[in-house]
């Protein structure tokens, strides 16, 4: 397919757009992930602009793997790292490089928000507060100032310049109040406290940032803050960014705030090749609803920059973006649109009050046209009570599906304003036998799996707590009789005593043989996770002792695979959060892990979940209308349309940044309706071809409930019948079932598929060719393991070798070059360096005791000192380290990083891959399959990289030995016939277990497989 191929005049134009600054205003549905994509493409194919030369960078990690996963498609060959991340992961990227430039650790600890509210919580006596002092729990003033102190990095305000300006704003509020007189006194005073205030939250900001550096972290703020103050500091550094970055393009500009601008301003320079897009009306994320700043600040600095304006709409009915379109117009003066069709020739300084309109040297009008020709259904439903509304949605769902044959339930979404609102339409859909998915960013902590987990941690910790025992004790595959579990409550009452006595001394209480089997296999599961806890095994380790042993994980098994699959998911996400925790606290026990839940409950954290929508593709999906942003659906009910819920209450800010420190162009007006009305906005875009406004008049209060303004804005007046009609369609059956819909089964509504990934690894094809099983455990389920004191080890010393050839690669500077582009004088760091770098880079994970983890660090030292000892008078010349690299072999992806690349010096290369273990006495010795993996380096860098493969070689650092060979021709076709026939495999199978005794004996899963030999 040609890459211009479909494209609309304006898509055209701006895909295909040369150099200097450029700006897309793109509307709702105009395909703006497909130009965007095709650009990039476009650059690469038709230009030939190198794939590491072009920076893209959006908002969500969801965004940038979309765009991956389309640019995969669209590039018919294999590719270098491409460059498309969010914001935050580009500076994280950055910063890990050059860290020590800037005095920061390589390996610093990124806080989200949690992590922030935590690490301050912690510290609260080295903060002083009189004026904000708290009169109880700090909690909620940690908060406002964490949200305080995010705002002032958005405006590239450090600690420094807010204090020495505090400073001064206090002098002169002391200065006046000292000169007022009797009739400005109140005003005096009134400017005094404020002026205190504001000192005072430069000092907290000042003293957080100190606790920040003292425990070698950094917030998601200090990411673009520190990479801003990297390159301003180190133009060097700059330079080669600039060098590399021909092109720059940044989606949802709309959304940026002024530091980020600034780093994709400094990036672009002097080129000045800065892809912007844009849509003001879905601005739904900005501060103060500042929609328009960026876009007018883009046009201020880049004044003769190129615009196109993409306007035909692909996704919905001419109706439904008519409404949407009056709609919006409600936000005037404060759209692009109005600013670039004013008269008015310049901007002036816009700021608040004084918001002054734009003229961008053409008119233009953002109305969207639809492609298609038939119109759209558009209606307002409302209803006696909250319940009946959702039971309204649902009889409306059913009753286009009805009338529709081609209608699936994934055709269908409910956006409500917030999460909580979405249990009464949960309850309907579930009586229905309508399968959904609620799509949250926050619960994971109340997924039943997780709260059976901390159950048992609870209780095996503290024995008394016999909430959690009820929980344990409860859990199926205890097979714990109803009556069984009555008798063991009532003895517990009766005697007195906690759970565990009861099991304890179960055979003197009369129970029978089967029961008391139950409760010795319940006692002897907890007494041994109790003693390993005491002897200090991490809780990852107990988690998963108590998952593998106790039945669990086979109990979720029997569940089917849909159930099964989303559990482990929540498992592994779970362990994640645990296995973080265990990097970032000196105390690993479980006593410490539960008071940190604890922590995390005061914090307000319910757990991050992964978006896993695409697991179940057909079922009604429960969003909030902040999620629906980018996605779209044939019908969708944007339901609670009332005063109060959608538009929401106004909350001010606590603690607002002082306004002289504001660099953004902020509108004047009520912000946060405006905003308010742009998620509305949203919210109706994402409709195909129905829109439904669903209200009820009561919602539990005393007083019936008042229309949104935002109906009223629409030009409804009064309810419809429909929906009273509607709400009476669903007559439940006696056991609570209406009939109709479908019972969701543990197997339906998934498809394995899903979970295959959407790029291979050589790491997978090994996996599925030694057994398909143990491949569906490991990367379609991903069921947790514990780690290996050998990864541990592997890790640590690929890391500090990697980071000590990169000083080598930075010393060179500007290199001088040889004959062949190579420097001529190779600059090494010192072993002291070396063995420095190794002790930052040390992973202590995994070591069954601190005698056994300080041995094999000693071992690792000897090993560094013998490699330096060894290179001393001939270091290699190392090209390139963790070269990304992805493959394209017959329509699928093979993506992978090689270690380390060397000039030979005779025009050819060498790679290099470290090998901890064992060392083969010769290549013939060397596994066939471990060969593979360096054949595909070959592969990637002869055919991506475009390099000359004189040698592959295997490090292996525990004797300083290598061991090399090359693949002929012969071997690369063999070699690529035989991947491309595995991930066919792979995508057809069935999973067919392959046990034998030497595969089983080393899989990490023998304690769940049921097939194990």
């Amino acid at each position: 397919m040609s890459l211009l191929e479909g494209l609309n005049p304006s898509q055209l134009q701006a895909v295909t757009h040369g150099e200097g600054p450029f700006l897309i205003v793109a509307g709702a549905g105009t395909g703006k992930t497909t130009v965007v994509t095709r650009r990039i493409a476009h650059l690469i194919m038709e230009r030939k602009v190198p794939t590491d030369s072009v920076l893209a960078l959006t908002f969500t990690e969801k965004a940038a793997s979309e765009m991956e996963e389309r640019l995969d498609r669209l590039l018919p060959y294999g590719y270098v790292d491409l460059w498309v991340s969010t914001f935050h992961s580009f500076c994280e990227r950055i910063l890990r490089a050059h860290a020590l430039e800037i005095g920061l650790s390589m390996d610093f600890t990124l806080l989200d928000s949690v992590r922030q509210w935590m690490m301050f919580r912690q510290n609260w006596e080295a903060f002083s507060f009189d004026y904000l002092a708290p009169r109880g729990n700090p909690g909620s003033l940690i908060h406002e100032l964490l949200s305080h102190f995010s705002r002032a990095k958005d405006e590239e305000i450090g600690e420094k310049e807010y204090w020495d300006w505090a400073e001064k704003n206090f002098a002169e509020a002391e200065d006046f109040a000292a000169l007022a007189s009797d009739a400005n006194r109140e005003e005096a005073q009134t400017r005094f406290l404020e002026a205190k205030k504001t000192r005072e939250i430069a000092s907290a900001y000042h003293q957080y940032q100190q606790i920040l550096y003292k425990n070698g972290a950094l917030d998601f703020g200090d990411l673009i803050r520190f990479t801003l103050r990297l390159f301003r500091e180190r133009p060097a550094i700059l330079a080669k960014y600039q060098n590399q970055f021909q092109y720059v393009l940044v989606d949802e500009f709309q959304d940026t705030n002024w530091a980020q601008f600034e780093l994709v301003r400094l990036l672009s320079t002097p080129r000045n090749n800065l892809t912007v897009v844009a849509d003001d009306d879905q601005s739904i994320y900005r501060f103060r609803g500042a929609s328009m700043s960026n876009i007018l600040e883009f046009k201020k600095r880049y004044p003769s920059s190129d615009q196109v304006f993409l306007t035909e709409n692909y996704r919905s009915t001419q109706n439904i973006l008519d409404l949407s379109y009056q709609f919006i117009l409600h936000n005037n003066p404060n759209r692009l649109e109005y600013q670039m069709q004013q008269s008015l020739s310049s901007v002036a300084d816009v700021r608040a009050e004084n918001f002054q309109p734009l003229h961008l040297g053409q008119t233009i009008s953002k109305k969207l046209l639809s492609s298609k020709p038939e119109a759209g259904v558009i209606d307002h439903l409302s209803f006696p009570s909250q319940q009946e509304e959702a039971d309204g949605v649902v009889a409306k769902i059913q009753a286009c599906r009805a009338k529709d044959a081609t209608l699936g339930w994934k055709d269908f979404a409910i956006l409500v304003r917030a999460n909580h609102y979405s249990e009464a339409f949960i309850d309907s859909l579930s009586r229905e036998g309508i399968p959904f998915t609620l799509l949250s960013s926050r619960g994971l902590y109340a997924k039943p799996a997780i709260m059976d987990i901390l159950a048992y941690l609870r209780w095996m910790h503290f024995y008394p707590d016999t909430v959690s025992a009820y929980r344990v004790l409860s859990m199926p595959f205890w097979e714990l009789t109803h009556g069984e579990m009555v008798d063991l409550m009532s003895i517990a009452r009766r005697k007195g005593w906690h759970m565990y006595t009861v099991l304890e001394k179960a055979p003197a209480m009369g129970f029978g043989e089967e029961t008391l089997k139950k409760c010795a296999r319940i006692l002897s599961s907890l007494v041994d996770h109790s003693a390993k806890a005491k002897r200090g095994l991490r809780v990852f380790s107990l988690i998963h002792g108590f998952i593998s042993e106790s039945g669990y994980l086979r109990y979720l098994e029997g569940l089917g695979d849909k159930i099964y699959a989303e559990n482990i998911s929540y498992i592994n996400q779970f362990l994640k959060m645990v296995r973080l925790f265990e990097k970032e606290n000196k105390e690993h026990s479980l006593g410490a892990f539960l008071r940190y839940m604890e922590w995390l409950d005061e914090a307000g954290d319910e757990g991050t979940l992964r978006d896993e929508s695409d697991w179940d593709p057909d079922t009604v999906k429960i969003m909030t209308v902040h999620a629906s942003k980018g996605l779209e659906f044939r019908h969708v009910f944007i339901v609670n349309l009332v005063d109060q819920r959608f538009p929401t209450n106004h909350r001010s800010e606590a603690l607002p940044l002082p306004a002289p420190l504001i660099k953004e162009i902020l509108p004047g007006g009520d912000f946060h309706l405006e905003e308010e009305r742009r998620l509305f906005y949203v919210a109706c875009t994402r409709a195909k071809e129905g829109l439904y406004f669903t209200r009820a008049e009561n919602y539990g209060g005393v007083r019936k409930k008042k229309m949104s303004r935002f109906l009223v804005e629409l030009g409804y007046k009064d309810a419809e019948s429909e929906g009273k009609k509607l709400a009476r369609k669903i007559i439940l059956t006696p056991d609570g079932s209406s009939g109709h819909g479908k019972e969701i089964e543990g197997d339906d509504f998934f498809d394995w598929e899903k979970l295959i990934p959407k790029k291979f690894s050589f790491t997978q094809i090994k996996a599925f060719a030694t057994c398909p099983w143990q491949y569906r455990y490991a990367h379609l389920l991903k069921i947790p393991t514990p780690g290996r004191e050998t990864f541990s080890f592997g890790q640590t010393m690929h890391l500090t070798f990697e980071r000590f050839f990169q000083q080598m690669i930075d010393k060179r500077g500007s290199p001088q070059l040889g004959l062949f582009g190579a420097p001529t004088v190779q600059i090494a760091p010192s072993l002291d360096t070396l063995l420095s770098l190794y002790e930052s880079a040390w992973i202590d994970d995994w070591y069954e005791t601190k005698e056994r983890q300080e041995e094999r660090k000693e071992e690792g030292r000897k090993i560094l000192r013998d490699f330096y000892r060894i290179h001393e008078s001939a270091w290699p010349l190392v090209l390139s380290l963790e070269q990304g690299f992805s493959l394209k072999i017959g329509g699928y992806r093979l993506s992978g990083k090689i270690d380390r690349i060397d000039d030979l010096g005779d025009g050819t290369v060498e790679i290099v891959d470290y090998k901890t273990g064992r060392v083969p006495k010769d290549e013939a010795k060397i596994d066939p399959e471990n060969k593979k993996q360096l054949l595909i380096y070959q592969w990637a860098a002869e055919e991506i990289l475009q390099k000359k493969v004189g040698k592959v070689s295997f490090y292996y650092l525990e004797e300083n030995k290598k061991i090399s060979f090359v693949g002929t021709p012969d071997n690369l076709l063999k070699l690529k016939e035989e991947i491309l026939e595995t991930i066919e495999a792979i995508r057809k199978s069935q999973f067919i277990a392959k046990p034998s005794p030497q595969v089983c004996q080393y899989c990490d899963f023998k304690s769940i497989c049921p097939y194990k030999a």
